[in-house]
């Protein structure tokens, strides 16, 4: 829970540098001491690698050993005698110490009563990581009341200064400054500076107040505030964060967040936005957290939507016009004991369009569903079980019902292994779910058109011995499935009772060959691993079993390894198979570090796969190549001999790396998947990914049909992260969709990191293809600036987008501000 306060006001203006009412008197603190002055040491050589400062504050050893009670004062002087009155007059080089406290003047004048003390400067007051340099002082012996004329001022541990015409220490330990600035900017630097009659410093609590306050950046005046609370350290405080604004299409977009301390476990943030073209739009943020359990609250709420400025009737923020616009996530997840653990989850929007209108934030890439769960999970030492009610909105406006996703009303799982000493171990998974969905049953497919209880039970027994020198594993699973389905009001002649018990059998084999090599010197152990594996699946009537959360998947490397072609349980598809492959590893002899894994794998079919997503054992997809899809549908349930799948991982140097996969098929003699990549890691924060990805259409078969690609993909991808130095970082990604000749995403950015500012400008453009993949027709391109802007120790504008650029640019870390 680190949310922070930013800055707190009652109102604030933005004003130019040619004028500046900010009170009856305006604040003119003096001039700032040079830093040799200011306990500030530069670094020199000895800078580490990541300072973005020039230097920092030291401050010197106490010159006076402390007295034998935290009220006792004790002082050094080159003179000393008795005035008129019975006061001590100190001279030449004075230094009284009290407790945590020190003062050094040419001159001190303590009162009879040996209560008070009165210096002439110039002078330095020491007090717990707190310098004070003035012109004159008065003391007070008996308490840590101050007072300093022409004072200036640093605070070591916070790395912030200033100056004051005047500089009380009161009783409290509270430091008040009349007519005085506040900055975290290094001796010598004015580039930003908070500048007020009345500042109240208090280190107790971590912040600090300012009454008819100005912003000045570079000395001219930039913003004021009658009132302002800012944080000198980084607790958490109650109080206005810095506002986002934010234009788009002759849109005028304000959020002024406040954020309320409740407790030390728990938070809430308020932020009231104003959307020109939309409304008042109320969002809230409420977090806890306690020892075993976490939870965070969201939601926003805007009465009677504008319409946006869209003039096009049909867009889909003019679609909701003068309706109730809201949303609302809510998650949390706790223990019970050790083994027991829940999650807790409820998300909910207006419409579909909600995101797409109103957005969370930048660095969120995009919401297209909102989930909600309550699950109980065991984890044994024997058995896990999970009993679970689950489902999500999915956001899409219009949402189709045959679009609507299953609920799991609830679903119960057991799973449990049991292992012997031989090598032979025995397995029982199980579960029970009942499927529902709020649809018209007349408006989708047959087979998805049923709601029902399903259970699915897969008992399994296996033997698995690993030698040095290799491994092998026999298994056997028998999958047994029933349903009990209810059609409504969809007529049917399918049977709403039905079984189906598939066994499953494999036996998986390899082989380790090892050898020593050596290699420009360096010792490397090269490992050679054939394998075999053999599947049998038998085909099973599934032409009328429902569709619940199965789909089909795509052929990869791990396919070459299993006998299962589908996800879920609603399809089991038949197979007749034998996989073989070779790979080969490079290990470092010192460290056993991998550098290089190269394998290459085939499977062979003994026989056609009949069982698709109809689930017919005794038809094939039709023979049609009208379309690159419905050729791959006949294809892939034909073909004997499954493409040849090369993968590489090759961890070329400590900086460079690679990744290589290419999926080819021999028979028609062209290439239906492969991906390469490149990337650079420099530990000074320098980041290179160079990426291209070729894909055939139709090579993928899961999802529905708008979900799947139209056409052949050839992607580019290149971005970059470049550290110029500790304080500057340039960011960028260019991804270029060759086959339709666009570029998909184009993004650059700079940010600078200094002593007391940070800033962040990145431009950005990029394709939203309207939650289509099958056709390009209604893609449309969007583009915005981002801007954040923060001065150190007192807050920043502009949202923060950290998170997407690290999934953006992989390997790259943001710098913290």
């Amino acid at each position: 829970m680190g949310k922070r306060l930013y800055w707190t006001a009652l109102a604030s203006v933005m004003v130019s540098g040619a004028g500046l009412l900010i009170s009856p008197v305006q604040a003119a603190p003096p001039p700032s001491l040079p830093a040799e002055r200011l306990d500030w040491q530069a670094w020199g050589e000895e800078a580490p690698p990541d300072a973005v400062c020039r230097g920092r504050y030291v401050a010197p050893d106490y010159r006076l050993a402390p007295g034998d009670t935290p009220s006792q004062v004790r002082s050094a002087s080159d003179t000393a005698y008795y005035g008129a009155n019975g006061e001590t007059i100190l001279g030449g080089e004075v230094i009284l110490r009290r407790g945590e406290s020190q003062l050094e003047a040419p001159r001190v004048r303590v009162n009879a009563e040996r209560d008070r003390a009165f210096a002439s400067g110039p002078l330095a007051l020491r007090d717990r990581g707190l310098l004070v340099r003035g012109d004159a002082a008065e003391m007070a012996l008996d308490s840590d009341a101050a007072e300093i004329d022409i004072a200036h001022y640093v605070a070591h541990e916070q790395r912030l200064r200033g100056d004051a015409q005047r500089l009380q220490r009161l009783e409290d330990g509270r430091y008040r400054l009349t007519e005085a600035s506040f900055t975290t900017c290094e001796p010598g630097s004015d580039l930003w500076r908070l500048v007020s009659n009345d500042i109240v410093l208090d280190r107790e609590s971590g912040f600090g107040t300012a009454r008819h306050a100005r912003l000045e950046a570079g000395k001219v005046p930039v913003f004021y505030w009658p009132w302002v609370r800012f944080p000198i350290d980084d607790r958490r405080q109650t109080g206005f964060l810095w506002p986002t604004l934010g234009f788009s299409s002759g849109s005028f977009d304000y959020a002024q967040p406040y954020y309320l301390n409740l407790a030390p476990n728990y938070d809430a943030t308020i932020t009231p936005r104003w959307l020109s073209d939309h409304g008042l739009l109320l969002g809230g943020e409420f977090r806890y957290l306690f020892p075993s359990d976490a939870g965070q609250l969201e939601g926003a709420f805007l009465s009677s939507d504008g319409g946006g400025s869209d003039s096009d009737p049909n867009a889909s923020a003019r679609r909701h016009e003068g309706e109730d616009r809201w949303y609302i996530d809510y998650r949390h997840n706790g223990r019970f004991s050790p083994r027991l653990r829940y999650d807790l989850r409820y998300g909910g929007a207006s419409d579909g369009s909600y995101f797409d209108d109103f957005g969370r934030s930048f660095s969120e890439t995009e919401t297209n569903s909102l989930a909600r769960l309550a699950r109980l999970d065991y984890r044994g030492s024997l058995w896990r079980l999970e009993g679970r009610a689950q489902g999500y909105q999915k956001l899409e406006d219009p949402l189709l019902d045959r679009k609507k996703p299953f609920y799991r009303l609830p679903s119960l799982t057991a799973a449990a292994t049991w292992r012997q000493d031989s090598g032979f171990y025995q397995q029982w998974g199980s579960n029970a779910t009942y499927f529902w969905r709020d649809v018209n049953e007349t408006r989708v497919p047959l087979r998805e058109a049923p709601v029902g209880t399903r259970l699915h039970l897969s008992p399994a027994v296996g033997w698995r011995t690993e030698p040095s020198w290799g491994f092998l594993e026999p298994r056997v699973e028998m999958l047994h499935t029933a349903y009990s389905l209810d059609y409504g009001q969809r007529q049917t002649d399918r049977a709403t009772s039905l079984t189906r018990t598939v066994p499953v059998s494999s036996i998986d084999g390899g082989l380790v060959f090892e050898r020593e090599l050596d290699i420009g010197g360096e010792g490397y152990r090269q490992t050679l691993e054939p394998r075999l594996n053999y599947a049998y699946v038998p085909a099973r009537d599934q032409s009328e079993f429902p569709d619940f959360d199965s789909d089909e998947l795509a052929f990869s490397w791990n396919r070459l390894w299993s006998p299962y072609r589908f996800s879920g349980s609603d399809r089991i598809g038949d197979l007749n198979r034998l996989s073989y492959g070779v790979s080969t590893r490079f290990l470092e002899d010192d460290s056993g570090r991998q550098r290089v894994s190269l394998g290459v794998g085939q499977a062979v079919y003994f026989d056609d796969r009949h069982i698709d997503m109809a689930g017919d054992p005794d038809t094939l997809p039709a023979e049609d190549d009208s379309t690159p899809e419905r050729f791959f549908r006949f294809y892939n349930a034909t073909r004997p001999r499954s493409p040849v799948v090369t993968r590489l991982d090759w961890q070329v140097s400590e900086r460079w790396s690679t990744r290589y996969e290419w999926l080819y098929d021999e028979n028609l003699g062209r290439t239906e998947r492969t991906s390469v990549g490149l990337g650079y890691r420099d530990p000074r924060g320098h980041v290179l990914n160079l990426g291209y990805r070729w894909q055939l259409q139709g090579f993928d078969p899961s999802g529905d049909a708008e979900d799947r690609l139209g056409y052949d993909r050839e992607d580019y991808d290149v971005s970059f992260a470049y550290r110029l130095d500790p304080r500057v970082d340039m960011i960028g990604r260019f991804l270029y969709d060759n086959t339709n000749g666009r570029a998909l995403e184009q993004l650059a950015g700079v940010q600078w990191n200094d002593c007391c500012y940070g800033v962040q400008l990145v431009w950005r453009e990029w394709i939203e293809d309207n939650d289509t993949a099958n056709t390009i027709e209604d893609d449309f391109t969007d583009r915005g600036i981002f801007l954040r802007f923060v001065f150190k120790g007192l807050g920043g504008v502009g949202q923060e987008a950290d998170t997407y650029f690290e999934e953006a640019i992989p390997g790259y870390r943001a710098t913290l501000f």
